[in-house]
């Protein structure tokens, strides 16, 4: 019986972290947002080889004469049609996290991955140069999907006192992925000619591992309760994943976040936009995920090479110091993971952001002066670094983060959608127009990054509060003021009420008294 599982007294929810909430966060990490970092990084090292490969192939094969403009345009929209993948599953979020779960829906997108690895793997062989872009777009859709299903799965599943950490451990992964594609892209590994489809289709390795491993696990104990009424599902996941712990107050809390929807059905994005109980946490989600692609990160990420080739450093060494760059991204993310349930979200963003900002003025003035010192070629470097590793400490993780601490279980999947489209627009519009950016502003675009960065840093001050260590209810009412609703209309449900089974709370259907 479900009540027997209940065996701790009523009193504060608390957490530990247990080895199945460890894995559990490794795993959905490790073949999602790892492969998004992959990704992100992967087509910068054999850039030349792929532009190579399409004029050969579109002359010998097509018959048609390409020029420099031509493969830039076509290499942009090989790096950027990633970010159009990305856009186009981020609107499926809504529809199949409610449909299939959190976890139900990483398992059954993995066959995505498969399909995309396998196109882009064989494109050389097939001397089909749109195979290469559709396996970029598919896999883009994969990784549209699992960065909103990542976070919103490892939040709903975390103890609120360690929703911060694990919410961390998808931005790790990212690094992670970025630094693994720039060590294989070097040239004594597969960064050479005839190895380029290899090195973009090892994608399905880590999916191969999460897809045998992560069915094991349980769903997330709110999804079951709060959208199906699953009450011994939800506290068998909660045993599983919490070995100390108030399990009743932590379901008592889920009843208490129930009892407070106006329905049980997953609001529309019309709804949520609509909705003036969370129009500020919309707008939030709005900036943060908006400010954090159009911050110069993916410019850096995209292009790393090209920008230290225009800092003056040498083509030979230039391999070398982007893999750099990627082992500082992985020790700033980590460093961001066991420092946020110390320090707070806000203190990590607006100091990433203020970072980033100062670092993208310094790179301008950098270039700006190198003719005149050759000290300023470091400094241009230094400042790259810089961007990325304060992009990793804070912004990289906290916005994703953010968006599940900011809604209730209704709204959540819609501000994912909302969140995830904005995210990846903003990833396609810099990485599909950077280069022409910079070729037409030169250094000056990076103040452009600079004014983004700081202006979020101001939003972060002024607007958003500290999540840190609270509850979603409470997280709700903390914008209650802001949004001019009255607490008891947060908490107060005229629709849905809560009926007593075995002493624990269930879905009960009826008129309310």
């Amino acid at each position: 019986m479900a009540e027997e599982l209940l065996v701790e007294k009523y009193g504060k929810i608390t957490g530990h972290l247990t080895p199945s909430l460890l894995l559990v966060a490794f795993l959905s990490s490790f073949g999602s947002s790892m492969l998004y970092g992959f990704n992100l990084a992967v087509v910068n090292s054999p850039a030349q080889y792929i532009k190579e490969f399409y004029n050969e192939t579109l002359t010998e094969e097509y018959g048609w004469e390409t020029d420099e403009e031509s493969l830039t345009v076509l290499y942009s929209l090989t790096v950027s049609i990633f970010a159009i993948g990305g856009m186009t599953g981020a609107l499926l979020v809504g529809r199949l996290v409610t449909t299939y779960g959190r976890k139900g829906t990483l398992v059954r997108i993995t066959v995505l991955v498969f399909l995309g690895g396998a196109l882009m793997g064989f494109s050389r062989t097939c001397r089909m140069p749109a195979m290469v872009i559709l396996g970029r777009f598919i896999t883009g859709v994969h990784s549209g999907i699992s960065l909103s299903v990542v976070p919103m799965y490892l939040g709903e599943i975390a103890p609120k006192n360690l929703r911060g950490f694990l919410g961390l451990v998808p931005s790790i992964h990212i690094c992670m992925g970025v630094f693994i594609a720039q060590v294989l892209g070097l040239g004594e590994l597969l960064g050479k000619e005839e190895h380029w489809p290899l090195l973009l289709s090892l994608v399905v390795f880590p999916t191969m591992v999460q897809l045998l491993l992560l069915p094991w696990f349980p769903e997330s104990p709110r999804y079951l309760l709060i959208e199906k009424g699953n009450v011994h599902g939800t506290i068998a996941a909660l045993k599983w994943y919490r070995t100390k712990g108030n399990i009743q107050a932590e379901v008592e809390e889920m009843q208490e976040e129930q009892r407070s929807l106006t329905s049980i059905e997953t609001i529309s994005v019309c709804g949520l936009l609509k909705d003036r109980c969370v129009r500020w946490q919309v707008i939030t989600i709005i900036v943060v995920n908006i400010g954090m692609q159009l911050s110069g990160i993916d410019a850096i990420w995209f292009y790393t090479n090209d920008i230290f080739k225009d800092a003056g450093i040498p083509e030979p060494h230039i391999q070398y110091t982007t893999v750099g760059t990627g082992a500082i991204e992985v020790i700033s993310g980590m460093l961001g993971c066991f420092t946020i349930e110390r320090l707070g979200r806000r203190p990590l963003m607006i100091g990433g952001f203020l970072f980033m900002g100062v670092c993208c003025a310094g790179i301008t003035v950098s270039v700006l002066l190198q003719p005149h010192l050759i000290i300023m070629r470091y400094v241009s470097v230094a400042c790259v670094v810089g961007i990325i590793a304060g992009f990793c400490i804070g912004p990289a993780g906290v916005p994703f983060l953010i968006t599940a601490e900011l809604f209730k279980q209704s709204h959540r999947p819609a501000a994912y959608t909302v969140a995830g489209c904005l995210n990846w627009l903003s990833n396609f519009t810099i990485g599909f127009l950077f280069p022409f950016l910079e070729m037409d502003m030169g250094p000056y675009c990076y103040l452009i990054f600079c004014v983004i960065c700081l202006g979020v840093a101001l939003y972060t001050t002024i607007i958003i509060p500290e999540t840190r260590n609270k509850t979603f209810m409470e997280i709700s009412q903390m914008f209650a003021s802001r949004n001019n609703i009255l607490e008891d209309e947060l908490t107060s449900n005229g629709h849905l009420k809560m009926s007593m089974m075995n002493g624990y709370g269930t879905l009960g259907h009826g008129d309310s008294t």
